[in-house]
């Protein structure tokens, strides 16, 4: 009943005529984005959870030592329960100049049990052309917790071999957008619309004249603008604050089969129909009776078998959707026939199947 109203109060909330929106808030411009970094590095300082001797280990930590000018002797293998390979994983924001700071998340790779009192080894963080573009060191904060007892019972709490070193990286290398030397500059949708891309491209022309702006396609808009960062940061600026009117999102049924969750876009229409929904049960008692014979009447005590059998049927009357000019109108309709929300799924897809649901159907 509860998901029930929630889709009524959704129905109220979705038929409400849409307001304009600023250009920041459809999409954003090519190029001005952020980039992945990775690296591959140690953890050490581990209270006895790290890899215990991998090689894969060994050799990293080896590695790190003969940088520091120490060379292991031959055949000798340091215990490493107090280290532990990691992956690190790093988002390089826009524009992020060398010096700025910027976030890391460290995972363990091998057979460490936790990396709490970790501290991260200086590794070097790469993108996707290879090179390195910021370093990363410094203590970990760990949010899970691991314990485990001699028997061998343990308990675990989040999880405790990944971790985070806020600020744990400086940029060292500018990623060059672009943006002030291309030819044009493109202003790509979240969502590709060729309404909304025209409207887009209506209004850039309305506030910096005709022929600014030209719709590519549903998803990019190009605009002319001359050269300079000073001057098409002061454009871009200007663009991104515009107020311009979405389309309509397209008529569609989203249906979570699992959860029972149902959530219907304001352009859903439904063409006449009629609609029953019944349900059918049989119910099988089975019940065991003890037949006692009289004194003396050289019977014996047996047991015996009882069984019930009912059906009951649901009758519910056949009921006429009208057509639902809006959504509020189809939900109510649908509602009125009291149906659960598994019913729910069932009765629109018999909707879909006969054509009189005028919407895509899309069942998760």
């Amino acid at each position: 009943m509860r998901l029930l109203f929630a889709i009524l109060a959704a129905a109220f909330l979705m038929v409400q005529p849409a307001s304009a929106e600023r250009v920041k808030d459809l999409g954003r411009f090519q190029g001005i984005r952020s980039n992945q970094l990775t690296g591959y590095g140690i953890v050490v300082g581990l209270p006895g959870t790290g890899d215990d001797n991998l090689e894969y280990t060994v050799q990293s930590v080896k590695a790190i030592t003969s940088r520091m000018g120490l060379q292991l002797p031959q055949g000798i293998n340091p215990g490493l329960k107090n280290a532990a390979v990691v992956m690190i994983t790093a988002e390089l924001p826009a524009f992020a100049k060398p010096g700025q700071r910027i976030d890391v998340t460290v995972a363990s790779m091998g057979k460490a049990k936790s990396l709490r009192g970790g501290a991260l080894v200086m590794t070097p963080l790469m993108g996707a052309d290879g090179q390195i573009y910021a370093m990363a060191q410094g203590n970990l904060a760990v949010g899970g917790l691991g314990a485990e007892g001699a028997d061998g019972s343990k308990i675990v709490v989040n999880i405790p071999s990944t971790g985070r070193i806020p600020d744990g990286a400086t940029v060292e290398r500018t990623v060059d957008t672009g943006f002030a030397t291309a030819p044009t500059l493109t202003f790509n949708l979240a969502q590709a619309d060729f309404t909304t891309a025209q409207n887009v491209a209506s209004a850039i022309n309305r506030r910096f004249g005709a022929g600014t702006a030209t719709a590519i396609d549903a998803v990019s808009v190009a605009m002319r603008a001359a050269p300079g960062a000073d001057t098409r940061s002061m454009l871009m600026s200007e663009v991104e604050n515009l107020p311009v009117q979405p389309a309509e999102t397209a008529a569609r049924v989203i249906v979570n089969a699992r959860t029972g969750t149902i959530v219907i876009s304001s352009a859903v229409r439904l063409a006449p129909s009629a609609v029953t929904h019944g349900k059918l049960t049989v119910k099988i008692d089975e019940n065991q009776r003890v037949s006692q014979p009289a004194p003396l009447s050289q019977g014996q005590t047996a047991l015996e078998q009882k069984s019930g059998v009912t059906v009951e049927q649901e009758v519910k009357p056949m009921f006429l959707l009208a057509p639902g000019p809006q959504l509020a109108d189809v939900v109510k309709a649908i509602n009125a026939i009291g149906a659960s929300p598994a019913d729910l799924v069932a009765i629109l897809e018999a909707l879909k199947e006969s054509g009189a649901l005028k919407a895509e159907l899309v069942v998760l």
